[in-house]
């Protein structure tokens, strides 16, 4: 390997300097990043949609926001691999081992690219908490939402499921009449 493959790092007591030219890459890096956030803040906005969406019960919308979730991840997706090819040039230059992760990289950059190394790893961490909360609300609203559906269809029978003393399913005969508007 020749001295140009790797930076050759100098440290005095107020800055990290390089002697090859970092700013190149760390600008390429920080593009992806600032992109991956935006989708990142798309799925968020897009979750929220869905979530609005069961919570009104007009389901004949799901489909379409159930779709706008999977194209934005598809997106989120690509833009992943974008960033691992450009967070291992930096590692590269930073003498790091591909896939390192921002932390690392943000500990190895000079200033002023380690804040916003940092930066962005916070706000992709707080992204992800705020996805993982929206996304874990909306399962649950399709299982409420789907055992309401499977409960409806029950009681147009003469036989309801439900749950016995001992919690396991049970089948109760409702032998009251029933008022069924057929357009459902």
């Amino acid at each position: 390997m020749g001295s140009v493959d790797r930076p050759v790092r100098r440290t005095d007591a107020t800055r990290k300097r390089w002697t090859v030219d970092l700013r190149p890459t760390l600008e390429q890096l920080s593009e992806v990043l600032w992109r991956e956030r935006h989708l990142l803040e798309l799925l968020l906005f897009k979750l929220e949609e869905e979530q609005l969406v069961l919570s009104s019960g007009r389901t004949r919308w799901l489909g379409h926001a159930t779709r706008e979730v999977e194209a934005v991840l598809d997106e989120i997706r690509t833009a992943e691999l974008g960033r691992a090819t450009e967070a291992d040039a930096v590692a590269r230059l930073l003498g790091l081992d591909p896939g390192a992760g921002l932390a690392e990289l943000a500990a190895h950059a000079p200033s002023p690219w380690d804040d916003l190394l940092r930066t962005h790893r916070d706000a992709f961490a707080s992204l992800t908490a705020e996805i993982s909360a929206l996304a874990d609300g909306n399962r649950e609203l399709l299982a409420v939402s789907h055992r309401a559906a499977q409960e409806t269809l029950m009681s147009l029978h003469d036989t309801v499921q439900t749950y016995d003393g001992l919690g396991q399913r049970a089948t109760v005969e409702t032998p009251h009449a029933r008022l069924v508007d057929r357009s459902i």
